[in-house]
């Protein structure tokens, strides 16, 4: 029996805000018996998954209760150009408490 009922991968490209709708934002799962297919966001008037939708769906989808492996395909970095641009040490909780206040995401 395997170790988790449904496995999730997520592809997370794109940039914009929290509520736009990312081509590059695609969603797939499988299971030990289903091969892997991609999931369409909820319907809605947008046509690709936003990110506030996708976080929204994966709580709901990890608090299922059943056995769920997710992977997230992302960058968690910034380019150097925006540490040298804003005069940011390279200190990871320094840059994110800098932009938290810059571009808070609630």
């Amino acid at each position: 029996m395997p170790q988790f009922e449904r496995y999730i991968g997520i592809d997370y490209s794109g940039a914009k805000t929290p509520t736009d709708g990312l081509p590059g934002l695609r969603v797939y799962e499988a299971d030990w018996v289903m091969p892997p297919r991609e999931v369409p966001p909820p319907p809605s008037p947008r046509k690709y998954w936003t990110r506030r939708g996708l976080a929204e769906w994966l709580v709901a989808e990890l608090s299922s209760g059943k056995p769920v492996l997710a992977g997230i395909d992302h960058g968690f970095s910034f380019p150097l150009a925006y540490f040298e641009k804003h005069q940011l040490a390279h200190d990871w909780p320094k840059f994110l408490d800098d932009f938290q206040q810059h571009w808070p995401t609630g």
